[in-house]
């Protein structure tokens, strides 16, 4: 089993150290992923202008945690779910989209509903979302800029899921409330 080092702004390499700092500023402690990502200080930065860029696009708040969610329950991030059912409640989105997208169940608005299709497709396919599926997703409301803004959040996520299934990052405790595991299809008779 590799080891991975989850640092502290004393044991980061002097280029992670300022960006542990601004994630001690932002969110009052250091997130287990940030000390993980901390070991690769580009990476580290990467993650948090993709976040920065991700939060200051168009979509929402709930369609932000539509994106983020759908990416973290199909890569079956046991970091990321529970992080982000949390901070979906920090940020006042309804526990009931929360629990459809843990539970991968119908979300309660359609228009949210194709967004998680659609980044599910985008996930799914590596990009390669057919002209049917792309034009689903603008016949919902969306525009080719939400497109863009949907592969910027699945960058983003890719990012974090990816780390989080090499290092085995421990849940943060502010999160073990939430923790999550993929509801296994129940088996036919």
């Amino acid at each position: 089993m590799v080891e991975f080092p989850i640092h502290t702004i004393d044991t980061a390499p002097e280029a992670a150290r300022p960006l542990l700092e601004a994630s001690l500023k932002a969110n009052g402690r250091i997130p287990g992923l940030h000390g993980t990502m901390a070991d690769a200080p580009g990476l580290l930065e990467a993650y948090q202008v993709a976040h920065k860029a991700f939060l200051n696009t168009s979509l929402t708040k709930e369609e932000k945690t539509v994106v983020w969610q759908t990416v973290n329950v199909e890569h079956e991030c046991h970091y990321c779910v529970p992080a982000h059912t949390g901070i979906a409640r920090m940020m006042g989105v309804d526990d009931a989209i929360t629990e459809a997208l843990r539970n991968e169940t119908p979300l309660p608005d359609p228009r949210l509903e194709a967004l998680r299709d659609f980044t599910r497709k985008v996930v799914r396919n590596r990009g390669f979302v057919d002209e049917a599926d792309a034009q689903a997703f603008l016949d919902a409301g969306y525009t080719t800029t939400n497109v863009l803004e949907v592969i910027l959040g699945v960058a983003q996520k890719v990012m974090s899921n990816y780390v989080n299934h090499f290092a085995r990052t421990p849940v943060d405790r502010v999160f073990e409330k939430y923790a999550w595991e993929r509801r296994k299809p129940a088996a036919a008779e």
